[in-house]
């Protein structure tokens, strides 16, 4: 996923597409709006991020994880199996990210997904994308040079959070 830094204007609107999409228990979110203001007065900055999960390369959530609960989906995708998630939390300790919680409903680990239930039938956006009025969200393949996120990637100077976590998260956020 890439997300556009210049364009997002930190509606919102992904996060109540995912919580309708997801069917997100109340008070919960599987992604949210992070904004920063740097620099003095008059010469400020503001940077706005939708964020959720990062999607690692190597997810401290899956290592963590004592019954295997989390796990790596099609794609890369990190999951999480409800049915075998015993709500420890070590996950949760693990992530650097803050994007994991125990569903109330479930008892269990909820989080982003990139939609993987819409991947699978055949839909190749997610909810956040179809909504984002900028069109500041992006989805697709990596490992596909033609697709819109590695286009994206290669044309524009981008960034990931935390790099130094080592995790090599698969969320990129162009400058």
């Amino acid at each position: 996923m890439v997300v556009d830094t210049t364009t997002c204007v930190g509606c919102a609107a992904c996060v109540i597409a995912c919580k309708t999409e997801n069917a997100v228990a109340d008070g919960y979110s599987r992604d949210w709006i992070f904004t920063e203001t740097t620099g003095r007065f008059p010469d400020l900055a503001m940077t706005i991020q939708s964020e959720r999960c990062m999607h690692c390369e190597d997810a401290p959530c899956i290592s963590s994880c004592p019954t295997g609960a989390s796990h790596y989906g099609p794609g890369g995708i990190v999951l999480v199996n409800q049915d075998k998630c015993s709500g420890c939390k070590a996950c949760i300790a693990a992530c650097p990210y803050g994007a994991r919680f125990i569903d109330p409903n479930v008892g269990a680990i909820d989080k982003c997904t990139f939609c993987a239930h819409r991947i699978v039938n055949g839909i190749p956006t997610t909810a956040c994308q179809d909504i984002c009025p900028t069109e500041s969200i992006h989805f697709g393949d990596l490992n596909d040079p033609a697709s819109d996120v590695s286009l994206l990637l290669e044309e524009r100077e981008h960034y990931t959070l935390l790099p130094e976590a080592g995790t090599r998260p698969k969320l990129f956020y162009l400058k």
